[in-house]
């Protein structure tokens, strides 16, 4: 399931919902990304986020249905907010539940490595020097071209 939203959400809500009714999860897989107060050396006092609607949510269920066909997935969940988020807000949930652990915790990872690089989000920082986009990282596209490959074993 895929949501772009700008209210927050309640991580345990939804972890339950994800899982609620389905006896063959075994295994339950989380990150949470949330705001930093710091960044490239400046306060940061919040973070606007931007997308182009629709193209943002086909993007996000092109990478979940990767993660679907390269991992026995049970249930998987996409949350991304938008809008104007302060440091300590959460800005996006990631969650893949399976019967074993190993597959909910590499999809997770590559669920929020490609979700990092390939969908369209911007970000716009207000600091003390005033505003400035963020720039990819390289570390990040390094975290996602290890997943390209049809092999995920490889990924490790």
């Amino acid at each position: 399931m895929i949501r772009v939203q700008r209210e927050d959400f309640d991580l345990g809500a939804e972890l339950a919902a994800l899982t609620a009714g389905n006896p063959k999860v075994g295994g339950l897989a989380v990150f949470v990304g949330l705001v930093r107060d710091l960044s490239g050396g400046s306060a940061v006092g919040a973070m606007t986020l931007e997308h182009y609607p629709g193209m943002t949510e086909r993007m996000l269920e092109r990478i979940e249905a990767e993660a679907r066909e390269r991992w026995p997935l049970e249930a998987s969940l996409v949350i991304h907010r938008y809008g104007r988020l302060e440091p300590g807000d959460q800005i996006v949930l990631v969650a893949t539940a399976s019967a074993h652990r190993e597959a909910a915790f590499q999809a997770c990872h590559f669920l929020i490595d490609w979700l990092k690089t390939k969908a369209p989000f911007w970000k716009l920082e207000e600091t003390e020097g005033g505003s400035r986009w963020v720039e990819a990282r390289d570390g990040d596209g390094q975290a996602a071209a290890r997943w390209e490959t049809d092999d995920p074993e490889a990924a490790e």
